[in-house]
């Protein structure tokens, strides 16, 4: 998953949360440049590949949803900058140990493994030694000592996230509780967040924050019903 550069800035990232991560202080260090915005510390404006938002989005679009660690990490990607006060930008390749498989489409384009890699935001390294997290529009860095619940499509031979609603922080086995945008979060802080989203919010990650596996894959089985 690289981050992403959307071209227009007129909408607010879509997680609520947001709001909680700007109250902290969390939300600064942007930077714009060519191509759009490039997050630093805090998150951007979230634009999906895939919809990615509700429990139908993921079973229309996902080729399996998995319970998944990263154990590794590795810099790829690197391009070395002469100008200004950056040394050089890279991207993180993640590695994974998939814990659970929770759901899978009838005919997905690829088998899920025992693990899988995939390409995540990586680092800003300054010339003066500091290291600066880069961060995906509004999701989870995905970061190794952490768990994650993510909507997976196999799209030209890598495994990607649907968007910025299919990564979902499970520390503990709880919806909405680890590491998101670089920072970690308790379910609490999550529930503060949701005061700022709207009446009409059914997003698959607002309906389960707080619950465990259980919850997510019933919401999946009920659309596979419907």
């Amino acid at each position: 998953m690289r981050a992403t550069r959307p071209a227009l800035f007129d909408s607010l990232p879509a997680r609520p949360i947001a709001a909680v991560l700007a109250a902290c202080g969390v939300l600064a260090g942007v930077y714009v440049g060519q191509g759009g915005l490039d997050t630093v510390v805090g998150c951007g404006i979230a634009q999906d590949a895939y919809a990615s938002q509700t429990a139908s989005d993921w079973v229309a679009n996902a080729d399996h949803v998995v319970v998944a660690t990263p154990t590794s990490e590795k810099e790829v990607n690197r391009e070395d900058l002469t100008e200004g006060t950056v040394q050089y930008t890279a991207d993180r390749q993640v590695s994974f140990r998939t814990d659970k498989v929770v759901w899978s489409a009838g005919s997905p384009r690829r088998a899920m493994g025992d693990g899988f890699d995939m390409t995540a935001p990586g680092w800003r390294v300054y010339k003066s030694g500091t290291r600066v997290k880069r961060t995906a529009a509004a999701a989870p860095r995905l970061e190794p000592d952490h768990t994650y619940v993510l909507a997976l499509r196999w799209v030209d031979d890598a495994w990607v996230v649907l968007g910025e609603g299919a990564a979902v922080p499970f520390d503990d086995g709880v919806a909405g509780q680890g590491e998101w945008c670089g920072r970690v979060l308790s379910k609490d802080d999550v529930r503060l967040g949701e005061r700022f989203s709207r009446k009409d919010d059914n997003r698959l990650e607002k309906a389960v924050w707080g619950q465990g596996e259980e919850a997510i894959s019933e919401a999946l089985r009920s659309v596979k019903k419907s």
